[in-house]
């Protein structure tokens, strides 16, 4: 039994479904040459974001863990060290068991990318160097002295969503190409896959931003670049430039053409489409309270992208009905 097997069998099974909840499902309908490697690019992503959202732990040390992890990740350094600081520190902080067994699972992380050929090696590299620096930013950025702060421009949130998700879509065309030839539409450029993936993620960030935004100003961050007073008016602006990058993300879907790969690639898309609707239908005093579709309507939409993924134009059709209802 290989090495790769049994690292996706330890850490790919039932711990990347317990940290990775919906994207879990995009994950487990990848071809088999793509699931391992972006399985682990995310268990390992997951890790450092765990260790950024231990607002417990100082700034300091979290900011030190961060770049030791980056070494890390480019090759350098030994894992046992940096295992011991975030079983004694961060452990007994993590109120969610899945959180706890990641940190608990640190070292086999890192033992598993030792495992990756070289190409899906330097993209997954690659890709956690843009997430570690967005989350170090991020730690900057907000620190926690019970002030509101809120970004400077539209140009930081957009390097902010770029850095934290945006990467990823790059990251995913750049596997697909690589790993799994011919899944993507020739008559489409690699560099106007990415340029869509791209967008896709920064909207799927902007989800996240947007549905989290009672959350996120009551703990001090405002990733909008307005004052309170415009959090409102600025919030709607920003959830028209979120369906703006979906759109991108259709795009990239219909030009996908691996029927398997489609429909991995087309879930978080639907699933995201589904909660801007969501969003723009929820009153103002219940978004402060956070916005999520419910399991039935993941099923559903699950159900409906089975079929619909079949062809470009019944997926566009799907998404429109999505964005709608």
């Amino acid at each position: 039994m290989s090495d790769e097997t049994h690292h996706e069998r330890e850490l790919g099974g039932q711990l990347l479904a317990s940290v990775s909840r919906s994207f879990y499902l995009t994950l487990k309908a990848l071809p088999k040459e793509l699931r391992e490697p972006i399985s682990l690019a995310y268990l390992l992503a997951r890790t450092a974001d765990t260790i950024a959202d231990t607002a417990v732990v100082s700034a300091s040390v979290r900011l030190d863990c961060l770049e030791r992890y980056r070494e890390l990740v480019r090759g350098t350094g030994e894992a046992q060290c940096l295992a011991q600081t975030l079983k004694t520190q961060f452990c007994t902080q993590q109120s969610d068991d899945s959180e706890r067994r990641l940190m608990e699972k640190f070292a086999d992380g890192i033992a598993w990318l030792r495992t990756m050929p070289p190409v899906p090696l330097a993209a997954i590299q690659s890709v956690l160097e843009h997430i570690i620096d967005g989350q170090m930013l991020d730690i900057r950025r907000f620190p926690a002295d019970g002030r509101l702060r809120n970004l400077a421009n539209a140009e930081e949130l957009d390097q902010y969503t770029w850095l934290v998700a945006g990467c990823v879509g790059e990251f995913w065309t750049q596997l697909c190409a690589t790993e799994l030839p011919g899944s993507l539409d020739p008559s489409v450029t690699t560099e106007q896959m990415m340029e869509w993936g791209g967008r896709m993620g920064k909207g799927l960030q902007l989800i996240n931003i947007l549905r989290d935004i009672g959350e996120d100003t009551r703990d001090g961050r405002c990733y909008l670049p307005c004052q309170p007073a415009d959090i409102q008016t600025e919030w709607s602006l920003w959830l028209q430039t979120c369906t703006e990058h979906l759109e991108c993300g259709l795009k990239y879907v219909q030009h996908v053409t691996h029927a398997k790969l489609r429909y991995a690639t087309a879930l978080p898309l639907l699933l995201g489409i589904q909660t801007v609707a969501k969003m723009r239908a929820t009153p103002w005093e219940k978004i402060q309270q956070g916005v999520k579709i419910s399991r039935l309507d993941v099923a559903s939409i699950l159900a409906q992208a089975a079929i619909a993924c079949r062809s470009a134009g019944a997926m566009e059709k799907l998404y429109r009905k999505l964005a709608e209802s």
